[in-house]
């Protein structure tokens, strides 16, 4: 066989945002590389002029923001784990719940999901005055997660909670939503945008926050949303009745959009198959702005006058009005006995104005003014009481609100995701609504597995769950989210069900779960080289974890492999021996057997034709000629793309 260069070997961490910049600024200007590294000084020299040299800059400082920042960055070694025992329907499902810190979570979704969310709808903790769970805790990353859930670190050793290091009290909420608001932008896509919900305490903070982090330009709105009714029990007796509902876009491409009353469509004999509404001719505009546009118009079938407003003038030229007449532009009184109008009108057909298959309205702006329908906290208690018995968790959303923010931000086919996903609104709306606008959209919920209730120093603490969760099972959060997800979809598929009957594609109310852990291949750890050197060395070449399940190798290979978590899944057993897990129809074939790869199997493999060929660097078994043949095989057999890991 011809020689050829070792397969890339993946390393399994998450995107690395600092080394991915650098590299696109090393590419697209390849002169301010210095000794491999950017020189920043002749970067910024070579920008002079474009650059921000004044040290005094608008914006929003607390102490920490540097590490926040910093905190981003950070690629993670964290991976996820399959929980089908724990799932609805997952062969078939492409929703998704994972359980976990979110900011990890967000880091591991990177590859796969990047620019490909087109609604993140996120419910932060509050900062009352209280501890939330998310600052100091998560500071080291995966770690801090496992010594918060009790499970054990790389050596095997049990760990414990690192007491709160404390600080101010906006400065530790800031430097929490900070980190997480710069990873879930990188998410959206082009169109996309972010919906917030907060209230007083914080919304100034989070909206300077989020004008450095989307840009000023990107800011969409601040909705009001009524949470209540007036209390009287309030301090300088002034009921704070009104939360906060801040929607930043990824780019000036996102538009929302809702059915609007009053653009009408018609279908006249004239115009066969060309659906068509009417628009006013005339614009602010007054003679002397537009002197072209300030004449009478004759309607050439009765010779009828309409002469011009000189402070509003028609919105086309006396010469370009038998253009616009002659394309069936215009439209005349008395052309139409239904159409009561007394001046011309424009006509716009259906191409030049979005309009919803079957229905008789275009698509208008939304107003800030939320519908009342949306409802306030005591519908989306009403909705946990309705499918628990219980109330199981405190201040939900209601569904109905979750679900008009999905249904002016995204089609049909788009993915919402959820970063706090609480008790699972956001998941009971997108299936919700679904069902309603027979759409497809797809679920992605994220949830850190918080105690509901537990006993500290002697005191009783109940978070969102509280003792009557943990009384009836509920131990988690988590544990709430995902039965209310499956409730939520058995009712819905109730409810609508002679809806859902008459639809061309499957109704989806299914989740896959996914779990935060550890990679399941063994990372170098100074620390432990310290103490026992030859041990590390032996452990890092065997590469892969000796416990590492095969399923949960498959779910890092995915990730790393830019495959969503929904992808399918199929495991084939190979006539020349062992087995390979076949995803999304054969895009990626991954080989995770313990056995050594062979070159027959390779060859079976590569007849499968996979867009992606990623086998454990533990298969070769540290022989490099094999490796390099199996290269050579998927060259031959034009492969595109084989890795190891």
């Amino acid at each position: 066989m011809q020689d050829t260069e070792l397969p890339e070997k993946i390393e399994p961490t998450s995107l690395n945002f600092q080394t991915d910049l650098a590299a696109k600024l090393a590419e697209l200007v390849p002169e301010a590389l210095s000794d491999g590294k950017l020189d920043v000084a002749k970067l910024r020299e070579m920008i002079n002029g474009d650059a921000e040299n004044s040290p005094e800059k608008f914006g929003l400082f607390w102490p920490g923001k540097r590490a926040a920042q910093a905190l981003a960055q950070i690629p993670t070694t964290a991976t996820l784990t399959p929980a089908p025992e724990e799932s609805v329907d997952w062969e078939n499902t492409k929703n998704v719940f994972i359980e976990g810190d979110n900011l990890e979570v967000l880091k591991a979704l990177q590859n796969s999901y990047r620019r490909k969310i087109k609604m993140i709808y996120i419910d932060p903790p509050y900062n009352k005055d209280k501890d939330f769970v998310y600052p100091d805790r998560f500071t080291e990353g995966l770690q801090g997660y496992l010594d918060y859930t009790g499970q054990k670190n790389e050596v095997g050793e049990n760990t414990e909670s690192k007491p709160e290091t404390s600080g101010r009290k906006h400065s530790n909420w800031l430097s929490m939503i900070y980190p997480r608001l710069q990873l879930a932008k990188s998410l959206l896509t082009e169109d996309g945008a972010i919906f917030i919900s907060i209230d007083d305490d914080e919304a100034q903070n989070l909206l300077k926050i989020c004008m450095e982090v989307f840009g000023e330009d990107n800011f969409v709105a601040q909705i009001p949303w009524r949470k209540r009714t007036a209390k009287s029990d309030v301090p300088f007796g002034v009921s704070q009745d009104y939360e906060w509902i801040l929607v930043f876009a990824r780019t000036s491409t996102f538009k929302s959009k809702t059915l609007g009353k009053g653009r009408k469509y018609y279908e006249t004999p004239d115009l066969p198959g060309r659906s068509w509404r009417v628009h006013g001719m005339t614009k602010q505009t007054t003679a002397s702005e537009r002197p072209n546009s300030y004449f009478t118009m004759i309607n050439p079938k009765n010779g009828k006058e309409y002469p011009a407003n000189p402070n509003a003038v028609w919105r086309i030229t006396k010469e370009t009005f038998p253009v616009y007449y002659e394309k069936k532009r215009i439209v005349f009184p008395d052309d139409y006995g239904f159409l009561r109008i007394s001046q011309p009108m424009l006509r716009y057909f259906e191409e030049d104005d979005i309009k919803k298959a079957g229905d008789d309205h275009g698509y208008v702006a939304v107003s800030t003014l939320l519908p009342e329908k949306v409802g306030m906290t005591k519908e989306g208690t009403a909705a946990i009481i309705e499918l628990f018995g219980e109330k199981v968790f405190t201040f939900p959303k209601p569904v109905n609100l979750i679900a008009y923010l999905v249904s002016i931000a995204t089609g049909p086919n788009d993915i919402v995701l959820d970063a706090f996903s609480g008790s699972g609104t956001t998941a009971h709306s997108v299936m919700q609504l679904n069902a309603e606008d027979d759409g497809a959209r797809v679920h992605i919920q994220i949830q850190l597995p918080e105690p509901t209730f537990s006993i500290k120093n002697g005191m009783e603490v109940a978070n969102l769950g509280g003792k009557v969760a943990y009384d009836l099972g509920f131990k988690a959060i988590t544990d709430i989210s995902k039965e209310r997800i499956r409730r939520a979809g058995q009712k819905i598929l109730q409810d609508y069900a002679d809806k859902i009957a008459k639809r061309s594609t499957a109704f989806d109310t299914g989740f896959r779960v996914y779990k935060l852990a550890p990679s399941n291949f063994v990372q170098w750890d100074e620390n432990r080289a310290k103490d026992d050197i030859q041990q590390s060395v032996l452990d890092f070449a065997a590469n892969k974890k000796p416990d590492a399940a095969p399923e949960s190798l498959l779910t890092e290979i995915m990730l790393q492999a830019r495959m969503p978590l929904s992808a399918n899944i199929e495991k084939r057993d190979l006539q020349s021996g062992s087995w390979v897990y076949i995803v999304d129809g054969g895009n990626l074939i991954a080989y995770v057997a313990s056995e050594q790869i062979t070159e027959a199997q390779a060859n079976e493999i590569a007849d499968f034709a996979p867009a992606k060929l990623i086998v454990l660097d533990s298969a070769f078994n540290g022989n490099n000629a094999l490796k390099i043949n199996v290269a050579n095989i998927c060259k031959e057999k034009f492969i595109k793309e084989f890795k190891t890991i």
